[in-house]
């Protein structure tokens, strides 16, 4: 995949299986987000093909959920909770005001499933960064895909909502068998469901299980420069990354912190 006259990643060719948990690490501007364009099919790929379901993917696909960055709303949006998971539903017809019974209950299916039935009619610009993210979910469930992709939907959330948030994703991976493309830069809040990484840096990638992944020899071959990966309590902690302008995982650009 080009980007300009930069090469992002090729040769990738990977299959993503019903079920399966799939983390994309890496610095940023290693094609991450371009990722999940051509997974969406919003970016066409340089060469290859993508297929979902046996079908070349297609813009706006119902097979696929999307899940973006968490991003706020004026506090005086006109739209209710339940009118942004509505969108999922039916945003791709008129009238938003006069949605027919099996919508409605539709929707109020979505807000239970993802524990936000008690906000339903509150402004959505009046809830929190997890409240909105817990509706974002909904929305992109609304057709029940058969795969969710996931842009940074962590990103800015406190430890309960980023535990809630995983762990409604999660279900939806493991136990309703869809297969769910992550991209993140902090691994650790997801560590436990994660059944595979695809870690992109410097035009190359690597993929395997966590532990075949992060590890100090591969992520030094990767880089050309010694990078140091520990593990204490269960979470990876990555030291020595090159280029810390352009590489965290943290909360602040520069931090060589948990990854």
């Amino acid at each position: 995949m080009a980007f300009g006259d930069r090469t992002l990643w090729q040769g990738l060719d990977l299959d993503i299986n019903a079920g399966e948990f799939l983390a994309v690490l890496g610095p940023n501007g290693t094609g991450k987000t371009t990722l999940l364009k051509v997974l969406l099919g919003l970016q066409p790929l340089s060469s290859g093909s993508v297929i979902v379901n046996g079908r070349k993917v297609e813009r706006g696909s119902s097979d696929i959920g999307y899940i973006p960055q968490q991003k706020s709303f004026s506090p005086g949006t006109p739209l209710r909770a339940r009118d942004l998971v509505g969108m999922g539903v039916d945003g791709d017809k008129w009238g938003l005001l006069l949605r027919q019974a099996p919508v409605r209950r539709r929707v109020d299916e979505l807000l239970a499933m993802v524990g936000a039935t008690s906000y339903a009619d509150q402004p959505v610009g009046k809830l929190s960064g997890g409240e909105l993210q817990r509706l974002r979910a909904a929305q992109a469930l609304a057709t029940d895909p058969d795969l969710l992709l996931c842009d940074e939907p962590l990103l800015s959330l406190d430890l309960h909502h980023q535990k809630a948030i995983s762990a409604l994703i999660d279900a939806r991976c493991h136990v309703q068998d869809t297969a769910v493309v992550f991209v993140t830069h902090e691994i650790n809040p997801v560590i436990d469901y994660v059944d595979r990484v695809l870690y992109l840096a410097g035009g190359q990638f690597r993929t395997g299980t966590p532990a075949e992944v992060l590890r100090s020899e591969v992520l030094s071959d990767m880089y050309g420069s010694h990078v140091e990966v520990l593990r204490s309590h269960g979470r990876i902690v990555v030291l020595g990354v090159p280029d810390a302008t352009t590489h965290h995982h943290g909360e602040s650009e520069g931090e060589h912190g948990p990854l």
